[in-house]
């Protein structure tokens, strides 16, 4: 059984070992609450994984350590549990699914751990390990349905209330569900009156369904840009901890944890994968009712690809109205360009690219097409510059 001796007893464990990261208020995620972000991103090894997976592999006995450790990820946890194990000496050997993350495969390797690649999604490279464990007798971590594991995450609940006792809501991560677990407990313990609010991501909903139905259900497929949380199927404990803890678990779209990341990078200068955004989308999408609340986001990594980066960012701005293309209809003869792009410029809108094409057989022989791609400042903005041209008298072909 959890405990709240045993979640104080893994802060004592934790205390030289990782941060106690900052709690920073970010007014703009949402004017009608107040919020705050608990930046897990800026932990060691870029996530709060390595909480669990450090005070679970202090409270190994002295045989299992030197057997060595053997665990399962989409990468966050991989890291933990390999920078753990080579503080305590002892080897590590980590499944990850072959799509996670080129930066996170890296990552685990430079912390000393050796690594197996296994074809599929979390789920696979979780029975592969299982598969290994016992053929080499290694201990295994699970990445979130462990007692000790939850007890470490839950350390995150003790510092929020350390860092802001008035909290009225926590908005939080769900991917297996330890994180939640751990924090929830901590602070529904120690403060019943307290929110706790769960992601997931739309593609990868495994603990709604579950709680929805009553039962612990996995998923056929899971598809998000957030692979720290692309779980099938929850934990037996931790479903039974979301049941008895969570007041509502709730989901936001890939397109929402785009604008999540996005609006992280420009308001508050924060890195943070697509798993750790879905708080911050959560806040600022209105999933929870956090209205004129205190509400802590708990931004959980910061690992993202940065091959990825570049795409959610581009995805973040279409989502937010920062981004607009359309095609024009002229009749091929001069200015007709000049005086398009001189509209959208007296109306503030920058033209990022331009594509010129002559008619095709389906149109006016003496006719052409304008594709424009340009920047603007809002949906407003977008409206404002598509109906100017439309009174202008050009003809925008959807």
């Amino acid at each position: 059984m959890l405990t709240l001796d045993k979640i104080y007893h893994a802060s004592f464990v934790l205390k030289n070992v990782v941060r106690k990261t900052d709690l920073i208020q970010a007014p703009k995620i949402n004017p009608e609450c107040d919020i705050y972000l608990k930046t897990e991103n800026l932990q060691i090894t870029g996530s709060f994984k390595v909480r669990g997976a450090y005070y679970k592999i202090s409270q190994l006995s002295d045989e299992e350590k030197a057997k060595g450790v053997i665990a399962c990820s989409a990468g966050n946890h991989a890291q933990g549990v390999a920078l753990a194990a080579s503080a305590n000496g002892i080897k590590s050997l980590i499944c990850l699914p072959d799509g996670a993350p080129i930066s996170k495969v890296e990552a685990t390797k430079s912390y000393g751990a050796d690594v197996c690649l296994v074809e599929g999604v979390y789920d696979d490279a979780y029975n592969k390990a299982l598969q290994l464990k016992d053929e080499k007798g290694y201990t295994f971590i699970h990445p979130f349905d462990d007692e000790n594991v939850i007890a470490g995450q839950g350390t995150i609940g003790l510092e929020l209330l350390d860092q802001l006792p008035e909290i009225d809501a926590v908005i939080v991560p769900v991917g297996g569900g330890g994180l939640i677990s751990g924090v929830a407990f901590a602070l529904k313990s120690l403060n019943p009156d307290i929110k706790v609010y769960g992601v997931q991501a739309s593609g990868a909903p495994s603990m709604v369904t579950s709680i929805e139905h009553g039962k612990i259900e996995c998923l056929d497929t899971v598809s998000t840009i957030a692979d720290g949380i692309k779980v099938k199927e929850p934990g037996v404990n931790t479903f039974e901890m979301c049941q008895k803890y969570v007041d509502q678990i709730v989901t936001v779209t890939d397109d929402e944890i785009s604008s999540a990341i996005l609006a992280l990078i420009e308001q508050q200068k924060l890195i943070s994968e697509g798993a750790g955004a879905v708080s911050v989308a959560a806040a600022m999408f209105n999933k929870v009712p956090i209205k004129g609340k205190k509400v802590v986001c708990l931004v959980s990594g910061g690992n993202i690809d940065v091959t990825i980066l570049s795409r959610v960012i581009k995805r973040g701005l279409l989502k937010s109205g920062r981004t607009d293309s359309f095609n024009i209809e002229l009749i091929d003869k001069p200015g007709q360009l000049r005086d398009v792009s001189k509209l959208i410029a007296d109306l503030g809108g920058n033209v990022i690219s331009i594509h010129h094409e002559r008619s095709n057989e389906g149109s006016d022989i003496i006719g052409c097409y304008l594709r424009i791609v340009l920047e603007t400042r809002n949906f407003e903005h977008k409206e404002e510059i598509r109906q100017a041209l439309k009174d202008a008298g050009f003809t925008l072909v959807e």
